[in-house]
C-alpha cells in the first residue's frame, strides 16, 4: 500500500482490461509490463499516471519493478497477469522446467521476488482440465513452495454483467506470511444469471451503435447517433461524450449477400448447400444472437457477424461486448484494436475479483493490527 492505495502491478497487462477492473476496484496500476508495442501504447493511454515497459518479463525483475514503481519492497499488493502456458509434458518432466514455460517461469519468479500479498494469474479453461488436472496441481505446487495458498476458479463473464459467454480461469494466491491459515479468498458469486438479475444480450449491449450504415465509414470520433436505451449502454457512455473506434469494416457486396442469408443468431449451417463450404472453418458465418449474450469475442478473423448488420462488429462493439467502457480508447491500426480487444480479460469480470482481493487484503490488515 502506497498513499492509502493498494498498489497492484499487471504482468501481461496488454491493452489494459485486467487492469481496469482492478483500477475501478480502487487499486492504483503502478506499472504495466508487456512486449506487444500497440497494446502498450494504448495502455499508456488510458492509464496515464502508470508506468509502462514495452519488454518481456524475462527480462525484468523485481529491481527493475521496483525502481520503475518507485514503491518499496512491501508496498506492491497485489500481481496480475495471464502468461501463456505452452510447455506442457505427461512424460514426467516438470511444467516449470520446460523452455516453453519461460513466461509462466518468469511470472512465478517475480511473484517470489516481490512477494505480494495477493497474486491473481489468469489463464484459459484448458488449463486446469489438461491430463487430468496434472498440470493444475503443478501450478499449485509451484506457488505453495514460494509460499502461497491458492485456490482456482473458473469463472464466465456473463455470470458477472459481461455480456459475453467467456469463460476463464483464476488463480489466486495468498501470502502466507501476512495471511493466517484461517483466512481464505473467497472467488465472487455470480450477479447475473438464473434467479439473479438478467444477463445482459447483444442487443442490450450495442444496439445503440446500429445506426452506422454498413456501406459507410464515419470516422473514429463521432456522435452518438442514438439515445442509451438500457442501464448497461448507459453504464458504458459514463465518461464518454463521443464514440470512439467504430468505424466499420466495408465488406465486398458478395460477402455481405452472403451474411444477409443468415438469421439472428445463425451460422453456416443456415446458408444454401453450395455456399456452406466457402469458409473451412466451424465458426464460419456466425451472427451473434440479439437475444443472448455474445460468444466469446474473437482477434478479428472475420467469420463473427453483427445480429442485425450484414459486416463484422467494430471495434467499439466488440469492446462493449467485453464490457470496456466508451471511454477506453483503442490506438493503432483497426486489425490491431480488435486483437487487443479479443485478447484482454473482461473488465467488469476484473473488477468483480478485484473487488474480493480488496477485501481480503482489508481482512489481513486488521488481523496484523490486532495481533
Amino acid at each position: 500500500m502506497k498513499d492509502n492505495q493498494l498498489v497492484a502491478i499487471d504482468l501481461f497487462c496488454g491493452c489494459g482490461g485486467f487492469s481496469y477492473g482492478f483500477q475501478q476496484a480502487g487499486f492504483k496500476m503502478a506499472l504495466g509490463v508487456d512486449i506487444w508495442e500497440d497494446a502498450v501504447i494504448t495502455y499508456q493511454h488510458n492509464f496515464p499516471d502508470a508506468k509502462v515497459l514495452n519488454e518481456g518479463i524475462a527480462t525484468v525483475n523485481a529491481e527493475v519493478i521496483l525502481k520503475q514503481t518507485g514503491c518499496a519492497a512491501g508496498e506492491i499488493d497485489v500481481i496480475i497477469g495471464g502468461p501463456p502456458c505452452q510447455g506442457f509434458s505427461v512424460s514426467g518432466k516438470r511444467l516449470i522446467d520446460d523452455p516453453r514455460n519461460q513466461l509462466y517461469k518468469s511470472f512465478v519468479g517475480i511473484v517470489g521476488e516481490i512477494r505480494p500479498k495477493v497474486f491473481v494469474m489468469e489463464n484459459v479453461p484448458g488449463l486446469i482440465r489438461l491430463f487430468g488436472g496434472k498440470v493444475k496441481e503443478e501450478v499449485l505446487d509451484d506457488f505453495l513452495s514460494i509460499g502461497y495458498r491458492v485456490k482456482v476458479e473458473q469463472l464466465s463473464a456473463d455470470s458477472f454483467g459481461v455480456p459475453q459467454q467467456r469463460k476463464r480461469v483464476f488463480f489466486v494466491g495468498l501470502n502466507k506470511e501476512y495471511f493466517s491459515d484461517n483466512v481464505e479468498f473467497s472467488f465472487p458469486l455470480p450477479t447475473h444469471g438464473e434467479g439473479l438479475k438478467e444477463v445482459v444480450t447483444c442487443k442490450e449491449a450495442i444496439s445503440d451503435l446500429d445506426f452506422v450504415p454498413d456501406d459507410t465509414s464515419l470516422g473514429e470520433n463521432i456522435d452518438y447517433g442514438l439515445p442509451a436505451a438500457t442501464d448497461y449502454q448507459k453504464l458504458m457512455r459514463m465518461g464518454s461524450s463521443s464514440i470512439k473506434n467504430h468505424s466499420i469494416t466495408i465488406h465486398k457486396e458478395r460477402t455481405k449477400q452472403i451474411i444477409a442469408m443468415v438469421p439472428d443468431g445463425g451460422n453456416y449451417k443456415d446458408l444454401p448447400k453450395e455456399l456452406q463450404g466457402t469458409r473451412k472453418v466451424n465458426i464460419a458465418w456466425t451472427r451473434m444472437d440479439s437475444a443472448k449474450p455474445c460468444f466469446t469475442i474473437d482477434t478479428g478473423h472475420n467469420h463473427h457477424f453483427h445480429y442485425k448488420e450484414n459486416r463484422v462488429p467494430t471495434v467499439r462493439e466488440s469492446a462493449r461486448i467485453q464490457s470496456f467502457p466508451d471511454r477506453f480508447e483503442f490506438i493503432g491500426i483497426k486489425t490491431s484494436q480488435l486483437k487487443q480487444v479479443g485478447n484482454a480479460v473482461p473488465p467488469l469480470l476484473a473488477e468483480a475479483i478485484a473487488k474480493e482481493v480488496a477485501c481480503i487484503i482489508e481482512r489481513g490488515h486488521r488481523e496484523c493490527i490486532t495481533a
